[in-house]
């Protein structure tokens, strides 16, 4: 049996990357699933591989939302674990990005959190409690060139935890925060493409992963392990946190002190 048996997880954005490993993850420690996302072919190969009930659901909308808990509800009797991983990346800076788009990142990336939130912690009150795990990203603390819709959105989720984590701790409610550095997942590598000047992309993502101290990028299941302790009974006196899984890469500064030979 593990950690999390007995426990009924929510996650969205599940179809792949960090939500496919995080959704792998929790069905390993024992957790009953419910998952969420807008891809549905991707969604149910997810949910096959870790014996789960799924949903096609666009976090942008409450009435979607709301009915992906309330399955959680229904077909499994509660919920206990919520973890947000649905998220896009635009790139612009507030002058070359339209307001369309704007309002489309923070759309799925902070306003998805809060719905999902919305509408867990009601089922979380009546189990006596509850873990919410929010992805953020260390681009809420320090910002490449030209993601300041993404950047925003990824401080808004830093900033909303801890006001929830405030309100919500009398009820027994975790609420926390991974935060990745680069990530070999399918994001990274559209990015990858789109940013690589035409060069191999496995060679861009190494690239990037030579700006992180390690030297590499994180894979999902890195991330998912974070996820996972976050979520569990290990980390039952951890809420408001922000835990940064990204290799050291803002624990140095950009300048060095000498030339490399």
């Amino acid at each position: 049996m593990g950690e999390l048996t007995g426990k009924v997880a929510v996650v969205t954005g599940a179809a792949q990357g960090i939500g496919k490993a995080v959704a792998e993850h929790l069905a390993a420690a024992g957790a009953d699933l419910v998952l969420g996302d807008t891809d549905a072919e991707r969604l149910e190969q997810t949910a096959s591989g870790a014996k789960a009930h799924w949903m096609t659901t666009d976090v942008t909308s409450g009435d979607a939302v709301r009915a992906l808990m309330t399955s959680a509800q229904d077909t499994l009797g509660g919920l206990d674990i919520l973890v947000c991983c649905a998220g896009i990346q635009r790139y612009g800076t507030v002058v070359d990005t339209d307001e369309s788009t704007f309002d489309d990142v923070l759309a799925v990336n902070l306003r998805g959190a809060y719905l999902a939130a919305k509408h867990a912690i009601p089922h979380m009150r009546r189990r006596g409690g509850g873990s919410i795990v929010l992805l953020a990203s260390v681009q809420a603390y320090a910002a490449q060139r030209e993601v300041a819709a993404y950047a925003a959105s990824k401080g808004g989720l830093l900033a909303m935890a801890k006001a929830m984590a405030v309100d919500h701790a009398p009820e027994n409610i975790r609420v926390n925060v991974v935060c990745p550095g680069s990530v070999d997942t399918p994001m990274l590598r559209w990015a990858g493409g789109l940013h690589g000047g035409g060069r191999p992309v496995d060679e861009v993502v190494a690239e990037w992963g030579r700006a992180h101290p390690l030297g590499r990028v994180a894979t999902p299941g890195e991330v998912a392990e974070a996820v996972g302790f976050l979520a569990g009974p290990r980390a039952s006196f951890v809420t408001g946190a922000d835990l940064r899984v990204d290799g050291g890469l803002l624990a140095g500064l950009a300048v060095p002190l000498h030339q490399e030979d």
